[in-house]
């Protein structure tokens, strides 16, 4: 596994933890240049971010706070988002108090930049890469690939089922992996997600004509409404009034086309709201 990681996967672990908890351990990550995490505890008037590490307190200017913060590229919003939360950083230098206490001066941005050199504009096309949910939006999914460095899956790549936000799949905080699209030549990365699911026929392979299960009203059309079954698998219904999008369902599967790879079905019940995200069977025979 990568080295450089979504921000909040290294915090609790054991090297971490180690390097962080006494002024040796931030002596040997300075001389190392070794990433480490700590928790943000505030965010200065100046937008300076002060970061906890128990024994002192480190800072980061806001300069220092992340790649495109000096050019005016990136919103001071992205530094105040992470009070409270763990950043990645390197230690730029390690000054003294005038009551001996230690006072590093941390950087993000170098974090990044380090990242964005040794691991981003390596990733290929077909990479799988973990990622964490920042925030979503209606037009797709906000993820951190690595060091807080954003990225976004479009909605269209989250699942092949129409959703009618990312909140039907994801949530902030959520790890996640994703497939690489494309890396352009400044280091931004286009991802997906639907590949990860399943194709069409391994997902239909666990259903069967004649099954009663249960999916989540997706779409409405003349024609019917879709229903998902699974992330990557829908069915249509021939149910001529529009029921509630986001209802969770109970479906007869009618039928099964492979060559076509379609999913006939009848609705039996609107079970009400969705109690799940991403879609579930409980199958039952009729």
């Amino acid at each position: 596994m990568t080295n450089f990681l979504p921000e909040g996967w290294l915090m609790d672990t054991t090297a971490n933890r180690s390097l962080c908890r006494n002024p040796a351990g931030l002596w040997e990550a300075f001389h190392t240049r070794t990433i480490l995490e700590a928790r943000a505890l505030l965010c200065t008037q100046q937008h300076d971010l002060v970061v906890d590490f128990g024994f002192c307190r480190g800072i980061i200017p806001r300069c220092e706070g992340a790649l495109g913060i000096a050019d005016g590229s990136v919103r001071d919003i992205a530094l105040l988002s992470r009070v409270g939360k763990p950043v990645c950083f390197l230690i730029e230098s390690i000054g003294q108090q005038s009551d001996g206490s230690l006072c590093p001066v941390l950087s993000r941005r170098a974090a990044q930049q380090l990242c964005l050199e040794q691991y981003i504009r390596s990733l290929t096309a077909g990479d799988v890469i973990p990622a964490r949910v920042t925030h979503l939006e209606g037009f797709g999914c906000f993820v951190d690939i690595g060091c807080g460095i954003p990225s976004m899956i479009p909605i269209d790549c989250i699942s092949v089922s129409r959703i009618s936000h990312p909140a039907d799949r994801f949530s902030a905080g959520q790890d996640i992996r994703a497939v690489v699209c494309a890396v352009d030549a400044g280091g931004r990365v286009t991802l997906s997600h639907k590949e990860l699911l399943g194709t069409w026929l391994e997902n239909a392979a666990d259903f069967r004509p004649g099954d009663t299960v249960t999916g989540i009203l997706r779409g409405k059309h003349p024609y019917g409404q879709f229903v998902e079954l699974t992330p990557n698998l829908s069915g249509l219904t021939d149910t001529p009034q529009a029921l509630p999008e986001g209802s969770a369902v109970s479906v007869r599967i009618r039928s099964i086309q492979p060559e076509r790879q379609k999913i006939r079905l009848q609705v039996i019940r609107v079970l009400g709201p969705a109690a799940f995200p991403t879609g579930g069977i409980l199958r039952s025979r009729p």
